[in-house]
């Protein structure tokens, strides 16, 4: 064995938005690190919460972009939604579909019938992200919810990651229902739920399969609902601060700045418990001293922080980086 981190592992899940691509721009590096995967024979399978788009069309995106994909290796929780519907509800059943093209595609090829009115008296409600959302079948949605539909949500993601900052996603449409209506949906189906990971290591008949996201909330809480390790890099929206204030069904087994972490070393890119020493940095006592990376700092300072401590700085390096992971 090499002992690099991905060695331990025989199927890596990524997330996508904030990990391999930021909404339609690939992520430096991701293609590569995609290819070293599958030329060392490393199964791979992409799990994403965005609604907005189907299997195959994720793939050919990830195609295009120079990531190597088939549409079997992509689960999406559009398909998932639309599979669960199709589980609960007779065929033809009619529902209403607040979202985009893809999602009302993935209802009709379950074999119900894509309604946009209250009047149309659907037996269900699904509601995933999609750009041209606005309020009018959101208050179609709300009637038909409250007069007995079942209201599945694709995903509660608050924001979607891009080059200008976090967006609103589909969790805050979401939570626009939630106030009109006063209610929780009845289901959330994607992310940090743990259905698209354990079916991606069910298709895939994975015994160590590892996750490898950009958010706390969705990707590494759903990979410890799911009983996995997980990678976090810090290319898309969660941060050290949020690392730092994680409670336990949030915290990733290993920390990377990006992909490139998969092949690096296993203690290179893990949150080691109880350690004194992290790639330069010096935890004596609760005072960081030494010199190195702020993702080392992070790292060592995680599982401390973690456990009730509150670090100090014993050098000029050390302030700095305290202040830039611990504003």
């Amino acid at each position: 064995m090499s002992g690099r981190l991905v060695d331990a592992y025989d199927l890596v899940i990524f997330d996508l938005d904030g990990v391999i691509y930021l909404i339609d721009k690939p992520i430096a590096g991701a293609a590569g690190a995609v290819e070293r995967l599958r030329a060392d024979g490393v199964p791979v399978a992409y799990a994403t919460n965005n609604a907005s788009r189907r299997a195959a069309d994720v793939a050919g995106l990830l195609s295009g972009m120079g990531v190597p994909a088939a549409a079997g290796e992509v689960l999406t929780s559009a398909g998932a939604s639309a599979a669960m519907l199709a589980e609960r509800l007779p065929a033809g059943a009619p529902v209403l579909v607040v979202g985009a093209e893809a999602l009302r595609a993935e209802v009709r090829d379950a074999g119900l019938t894509v309604v946009e009115r209250a009047e149309d008296s659907p037996a269900a409600v699904v509601q995933g992200y999609g750009p041209e959302v606005g309020w009018k079948i959101l208050a179609e949605a709300s009637l038909a919810v409250r007069a007995g539909a079942l209201w599945i949500a694709t995903n509660a993601d608050r924001t979607l990651p891009s080059p200008r900052g976090p967006l609103p996603g589909n969790g805050s449409l979401v939570s626009v229902l939630r106030t009109a209506l006063d209610r929780e949906p009845d289901v959330v189906v994607g992310k940090p739920a743990p259905a698209l990971f354990e079916t991606a290591a069910s298709q895939s008949k994975a015994q160590r399969p590892l996750t490898v996201g950009d958010r706390l909330d969705t990707d590494i809480e759903g990979a410890v609902g799911a009983g996995m390790d997980s990678l976090l890099v810090l290319t898309g929206v969660s941060g050290p601060a949020e690392v730092l204030a994680a409670p336990p069904s949030r915290r990733p087994t290993y920390v990377a700045a990006d992909l490139s972490g998969l092949f690096g070393a296993a203690e290179d890119a893990r949150i080691p418990a109880g350690a004194d020493e992290a790639g330069g940095w010096r935890l004596t006592d609760g005072r960081l001293d030494g010199d190195g990376s702020a993702v080392d700092a992070l790292r060592l300072l995680a599982a401390y922080v973690w456990d009730g401590g509150k670090p100090k700085p014993g050098s000029d390096a050390a302030a700095k980086v305290l202040a830039d992971l611990i504003p």
